[in-house]
């Protein structure tokens, strides 16, 4: 994403920031903030539907684009990832930084959080120290008048000096007082002069040596103060977008050097140290965020958050926390699986239905029965699988673990985490990734790119697969009910199922944990970094807000790439499964083929190749297993699970056989949907073949060990 306007800097933001046929009358505006403080909400009031998503180029950010008209002119929106400074800590800081400073849009407006102005306050002194064209929206006015918070929002006005506006974005109070004011801002009817941040005396005369050689240099493109706090702090991924944006050559500029050299050597004078010149800049930051604060805010209620740490109490202590946190889960996992059984059934028997009709209508057009085997009984009956048996778990799933993003909640679960994860020496943030996963891998690759060091991502992207998706949870249920559950009386059976359904996940999360700490030991080497968490205010969800982004952002996004996938492998399993070899199908010659390496991992032939052809899908396995048992030519599905399970028994199938085949469910290769995902985030085809081999392998080995100890102490 990127502009075509003149001197904006493409150069260093590079050729994919480009906007194709931008008129000179429009204007760019760039939104950002720090998380949690309504961005999306104001993004979302301002662009309406006219918006794409996609990622910053050469990223795995995602970024947001939309536009409105006003006043005859296109104004663009870039919706900026949410930091929480722009000092280039993280690859958020880094991209909001870039596209403020080089892409040089045409205002700049600020979302922050009424309830904690003065944290947000440290991100509006910094942008304002980049440009001038700035505009602070304050929101969640109505949640600070409930904590009792009164802000003087034109005092605030008066001393940055900029427009400031009061809004609550999700009801649109006061946002339509936001498109005249960037309008004024972008067409120059509002000369801005921005509160400048006084630093101590000792850098602020280093400031003062250096900036005519800056100012010389900057020739009026960029604010030579701030480029000379760069200089002085050493920002070395700056300074080598300085050099491509200037036209110069800092490091070979002598004039230059030689001024941040007296200026370096003034500030040692004054016993600042070069590794403390950045404690110094944050420290004036937040000095000043702290006056702006004391002189706009009024606080009535010193306790206005006292219920919201009195929560926490609970669910972040060490004694509540994580069996709060497992609670939550079983809860959510049980209403996911119970309440997508009829929705289930439901687009099971319409599409049932249309097959009826698609048959018929082959059969009118005389079509051979090979074009009606592969289309119909291949194609159409394998995307009706995955359909019926995806998307109504997505749907219910995404919009729950939306629901507790919203709330506040997921935050909570990555701190009571971060000490398993850091043991492992991977990231915290790790642990709401996992949580993703429980809906669809992919969705959990996806949320990989919240984790700032690319080192850490990679490790949770290779081992995202540990956790169960929706797709694997019906053969763990159904393994489950046939041959553990089912031997219990039928008032116990829920529970019993429940809790062994607990202690799978339980196992794919320390199997999280264990390959994340053997991959920081071996191939991705290094400490975890040190990340900021932020536990945001508990809030009232926004029920059309998480539809939206549950279904548009999430469910439809990982169903589509799952019918991509689906498409040729209904085809293949159909051929395989008609076409024989010496009266043979080319299914059985696989499974016979595959059947002593599948002996020794606990399992038959059938059963390997069935996870094989469920490639695409995990839903396909249970049917593929049924049509090769029965030597169907289509897939197919016991009557229940009674009949399911005597099936099972009668070709071999004993409690042996069950666990591995939940071990391997639990440890396999990721599903197709999920590889296309790893490859698009990692643009690379080593590290997605290492995401595939990596729980193949582990599973594989557990299979081997468990499958051979039991057999050994079965015969004694």
């Amino acid at each position: 994403m990127g502009l075509t306007k003149k001197n904006i800097g493409i150069s260093v933001l590079g050729d994919g920031f480009k906007i194709d046929k931008i008129e000179d009358s429009d204007k760019i505006i760039a939104l950002g903030g720090n998380p949690n403080v309504g961005k999306s909400t104001v993004f979302n009031s301002l662009t309406g539907l006219k918006q794409h998503t996609g990622n910053w180029p050469g990223k795995t950010v995602a970024n947001a684009r939309g536009e409105y008209k006003y006043k005859d002119n296109r104004f663009i929106v870039v919706d900026l990832p949410g930091a929480y400074s722009l000092m280039s800590s993280s690859l958020e800081e880094e991209i909001a930084r870039d596209f403020i400073c080089f892409a040089r849009p045409d205002a700049t407006v600020i979302v922050a959080d009424a309830t904690c102005l003065e944290r947000n306050l440290n991100f509006i002194l910094q942008t304002m120290e980049i440009t001038d064209k700035v505009i602070v929206c304050v929101n969640l006015i109505d949640e600070a008048k409930r904590k009792k918070i009164n802000i003087d929002t034109a005092k605030l006005s008066q001393i940055l000096k900029i427009p400031v506006i009061a809004t609550v974005a999700r009801k649109k109070r006061g946002l339509n007082n936001l498109p005249q004011t960037v309008y004024d801002v972008c067409n120059n009817q509002i000369h801005n002069t921005p509160y400048q941040v006084r630093y101590d005396q000792a850098l602020e005369g280093a400031l003062e040596k250096l900036l005519p050689a800056v100012k010389e240099t900057a020739l009026n493109k960029l604010n030579s103060r701030w480029i000379a706090l760069k200089l002085l702090e050493n920002d070395e991924k700056l300074i080598k977008s300085l050099n491509t944006y200037l036209g110069v050559d800092i490091a070979n500029n002598k004039k230059l050097q030689q001024a941040v050299n007296q200026a370096l050597d003034y500030l040692e004078s004054q016993g600042v140290g070069r590794e403390n010149i950045r404690d110094k800049i944050v420290a004036g930051l937040f000095a000043a965020a702290e006056e702006i604060y004391a002189q706009t805010v009024q606080t009535k209620n010193k306790e206005y958050n006292l219920m919201d740490r009195k929560i926490d109490k609970i669910l972040t202590s060490k004694k509540f926390g994580i069996p709060v946190m497992l609670a939550l889960l079983g809860f959510i996992l049980w209403l996911t699986i119970a309440g997508a059984n009829f929705p289930s059934n439901m687009l099971s028997r319409f599409f049932a239905f249309l097959e009826t009709k698609l048959l018929y209508l082959f059969e009118l057009m005389n079509s051979p029965d090979w074009v009606t085997g592969i289309v119909v009984l291949g194609v159409y009956r394998t995307l009706s699988w995955v359909v019926s048996v995806m998307l109504p778990p997505m749907a219910i799933f995404f919009p729950l673990f939306t629901l507790l993003e919203d709330l506040g909640y997921l935050p909570r679960v990555a701190f009571n985490l971060d000490n398993f994860f850091k043991k492992s020496k991977a990231h915290g943030k790790q642990a709401l990734t996992m949580c993703m996963g429980f809906g669809c891998n992919a969705a959990g690759v996806i949320g990989c790119r919240i984790i700032e060091s690319p080192r850490e991502r990679l490790i949770a992207i290779l081992t995202n697969n540990f956790v169960p998706c929706n797709g694997r949870f019906p053969i763990l249920t159904a393994v489950i009910s046939m041959f553990f559950a089912g031997v219990f009386v039928p008032a116990l059976q829920s529970l019993i199922s429940a809790l062994i359904l607990t202690a799978v996940i339980l196992l794919g999360v320390f199997m999280t944990l264990l390959v994340s700490r053997l991959l920081s030991a071996t191939v991705l080497k290094g400490m975890p970094s040190n990340f900021t968490l932020e536990l945001p205010p508990y809030r009232k969800p926004q029920i059309g807000r998480i539809i939206v982004r549950s279904i548009f952002d999430r469910t439809l996004f990982v169903l589509g790439r799952a019918v991509a996938v689906a498409i040729p492998a209904g085809m293949v399993i159909w051929l395989m499964a008609n076409i024989n070899v010496d009266g043979i199908s080319l299914l059985k010659h696989c499974a016979d083929f595959l059947q002593p390496f599948a002996y020794w991992l606990g399992m038959d032939g059938y059963i390997l190749m069935a996870f094989v052809l469920g490639f695409p899908a995990n839903e396909i396995v249970i049917p593929i297993i049924i049509m090769s048992y029965l030597s169907a030519g289509t897939l197919t599905e016991a009557a229940g699970l009674e009949q399911l399970r005597a099936l099972l028994v009668s070709n071999g199938w004993t409690w042996i056989t069950a666990v591995c085949v939940m071990l391997f469910t639990l440890m396999h290769w990721p599903c197709g949907t999920t590889c296309l995902t790893v490859k698009k985030e990692t643009q690379s085809a080593k590290w997605t073949l290492a995401a595939f081999l990596i729980p193949t392998v582990t599973g594989m080995l557990c299979c081997f060990v468990f499958a051979n100890v039991a057999r050994l102490f079965t015969a004694i």
